[in-house]
Formats: structure tokens, sequence, C-alpha cells
């Protein structure tokens, strides 16, 4: 029998080295990682401030709160406000009722007082009516038949410091029996004008301009010398006008001039006559007994006597004022 040792010794070594090649392998395979590599890519990382964004989550609770209060106090105040309307309305349906009633009530000579006007115009019935009655064209002794009316006011000392409340009532006593003239104007003994951009034209009438010449009449004091003249010449010869019936009502308390005479006779050539015979120009007056203590002094005589005669002659009427109170 024939043996062959040398080719058992190849084969185990050739095992051996298939062995350590297999081995190797396997080291391979577990330390390589598995799986396809990382891609590349150019998206931007978003960085979110978790803490920033919560702030302002919380920044818009609050906001909506806020509004939210807003919304309820304005709901609140509406309620409020409708409530108040309510009451608005039942007084004014109270008052109203009131009212009806007192109108009942007047006295005939209330209403011959408050249906009193002017001598009407064309003009004149357009603004009051076409149906417009006329039950009497004087109150007071007043002819109440012009268009316009002028007010010649003495603002001397002793008007100004004694009659100044009188004075302010009657003004507004005098326009409360005109429900409406074409024009007013406003001017002192010397002719100096209440409302100097008015100078030289007429003066609307409404009710917001009366409660102006009211308010200014508190503080509106120009220079005087105790002399109606100036005032009523300057109101004539800026205003007359043949085409319209103008009254001219003077408030004083004394006349410091020289001639009645020549005073009465200066405005006699100024206020001619229409073809009826009458002057267009009416002059009222009204004294206030500044300087009656005792008995009257000389130049609250001679202030009477001229106002006195001026109204006679002008279709007008003098009223003296027994008392300031």
């Amino acid at each position: 029998m024939i043996k062959r040792r040398g080719q058992q010794e190849a084969s185990l070594s050739f095992l051996d080295v298939i062995s350590c090649g297999f081995g190797a392998i396997v080291l391979l395979l577990i330390i390589a990682p598995i799986g396809e590599p990382e891609k590349e890519t150019d998206e931007p990382v978003i960085d979110v401030n978790i803490s920033e964004q919560q702030q302002k989550l919380f920044s818009l609770r609050s906001d909506i709160k806020n509004y939210q209060r807003s919304i309820t106090i304005g709901e609140q105040q509406l309620a409020d406000l409708q409530k108040r309307l309510l009451l608005v309305e039942k007084q004014l349906a109270s008052a109203k009722t009131q009212l009806d009633g007192k109108k009942q009530s007047v006295t005939p000579e209330y209403l011959e007082l408050q249906l009193a006007a002017q001598v009407l115009t064309e003009e004149m019935e357009r603004l009051l009516g076409e149906n417009y009655q006329s039950k009497n064209q004087v109150i007071g002794g007043i002819p109440v038949d012009s268009e316009y009316i002028i007010f010649v006011i003495d603002t001397s000392g002793s008007m100004y410091q004694s009659a100044w409340p009188k004075v302010k009532t009657e003004l507004a006593n005098i326009l409360d029996i005109y429900p409406q003239v074409l024009g007013l104007q406003i001017m002192n003994d010397q002719g100096d004008y209440m409302f100097p951009d008015s100078r030289n034209q007429w003066i609307t009438d409404d009710p917001e301009r009366r409660k102006a010449i009211n308010l200014k009449l508190n503080t509106w004091r120009p220079f005087s010398n105790s002399s109606p003249v100036e005032g009523i010449q300057s109101a004539i010869s800026t205003f007359y006008d043949p085409n319209k019936k103008i009254s001219v009502y003077v408030f004083g308390d004394d006349f410091s001039g020289r001639s009645v005479r020549g005073v009465v006779d200066a405005v006699a050539q100024m206020n001619s006559t229409n073809s009826s015979g009458e002057r267009l120009v009416r002059i009222h007056a009204i004294g206030f007994p500044v300087h009656y203590q005792g008995s009257p002094g000389n130049s609250a005589i001679r202030f009477a006597a001229l106002m006195r005669e001026l109204s006679n002659q002008n279709g007008g009427t003098f009223v003296g004022i027994s008392s300031l109170e």
C-alpha cells in the first residue's frame, strides 16, 4: 500500500487560508456601516426659538383680552346712553305737555303782545307768511311797525355803573316785541358800533345774533360824552332809506349838549317825510332815572325834554323808566 502524506499537509494549509479569508470578510462586514451614504442637501436649517414664539403668543392673548374688555365697556356705555336718551325723551314729552297747557291758559293781553307785528311789506310777508294778521301796531305806547331797528345807547360812566342791568333788560324786552326784523344795528351815543365789522351795514336778525348782543353788553363800553346827538345823526345819515321802515331806540340818562332846539331842527332836516307826511325814521327814547336822587338834575331834565320832542316830531314815543330795579 502506497502512503501519500505530502498531499494531506497541503490540503490543511489551504483550509487555513480559506478560513482566515472568510473571517476577515466577516470582520469587515461587522466594522463597516450598513446602509446608503448620507446625501448632501441644500435645504436651510430652521432655527426655531420656542421661548420667543411663546412670548409673542402671550402678547397676542393679552391684546385679545384688552380688546374684549374695551368692547364690554363700550357696550355698557352704549346701554347707559340709550337709558339717558329714553329719559330725555320722557322729559321732553312732559315739557311739551306742560307747554301746551300753558298755551291754553295764556291771557288775551299776552296773545295780543305776541301777535303785534309790523306793517307788512312784500319782504315781511315772505318772512311771516301771507296769512299773518297784525292785531296791534302799538305796544306800551311804542309803535312797532318798523322792519329795521337801530339802538343808540349811552355808554357813559353813570349809565354803566348804575343802569346797565336795566339797559340789558329793556333792550331784550324791545327785541321781544319784534318777532323778526330785516336788519339790526347797535351803536353808542357817539356813533361807535358794537360790532365794528358790521360798520355801515345791517346785522342779520336771528336768535344767535340776539344772544351775541346780550353777551357783548357785559363788556362793551366805548367812550361817551353823555349826549345822544352824534349817535342819532350817525344812525339817520348812514341808514336812512326811503324804501325802508326804520326805528331808532335811544337809551340814555342825561343830555350834555348846548341846545335842545338845535338838535331837534337838525334831525328834522335829516329825517324827511314821505308822501303821507310821515317821518321815515321813527325815533323812540327810553330814559333811565340815574340822576333822579330826590330831585332830577338839570342834565336829566334836558334829556327828557329833548327826547320827548324828538319822539313827538319823528313818530316815536318817549318812555321814562320809573325804577332801576
